[in-house]
């Protein structure tokens, strides 16, 4: 019988329990992705029809996240779905599409490391819609957060003589 090692990593507190470790090693794990992804689309769309590099990068997505659900999960489970999550589905898909369509175009055109930043205020947009649509309670903390985050984005993007 195999065992399995735990990895004991201190946090600050609010860090220490299973559920909270999982979502901030996924998370930590996307934005480090998302880095990744910004350099290799940069270098990628130099030179050709944005538009079209999307819809390369999302081929490849396609391939590649339905071979993690084929050997992760059952697809036909899908067929369960109900109507409402179809909805949300296809509307979040459409949004994705529509924003990666726009950050490879603001790859296209501005340096990688004035993008992202920008791009990141997708954080703070999420923080307003949550409240608003998902009655997610709005804090002090939020606030605060938010502030820092559109903060960051403009000192990032700013460049001398031209925003």
């Amino acid at each position: 019988m195999k065992s399995r090692m735990k990895c004991r990593v201190a946090f600050p507190i609010g860090f220490h329990d299973n559920q909270t470790m999982n979502w901030v090693y996924w998370s930590l794990l996307s934005a480090f992705f998302a880095g990744v992804t910004a350099i290799l689309a940069k270098l990628g769309v130099a030179g050709v029809d944005s538009n079209l590099a999307t819809a390369v990068r999302t081929t490849v997505i396609l391939v590649f996240v339905w071979a993690i659900a084929f050997a992760t999960t059952k697809p036909a489970a899908a067929l369960d779905f109900t109507g409402r999550t179809w909805l949300f589905l296809t509307l979040s898909g459409i949004a994705t599409g529509l924003s990666w369509l726009c950050y490879f175009r603001a790859l296209q055109l501005g340096d990688a490391s004035r993008v992202a930043p920008v791009d990141k205020l997708g954080v703070v947009f999420v923080i307003v819609l949550a409240a608003v649509f998902l009655k997610e309670k709005m804090t002090l903390q939020h606030l605060v957060g938010g502030l820092f985050i559109v903060s960051g984005a403009v000192v990032l993007a700013w460049k001398s003589g031209k925003p």
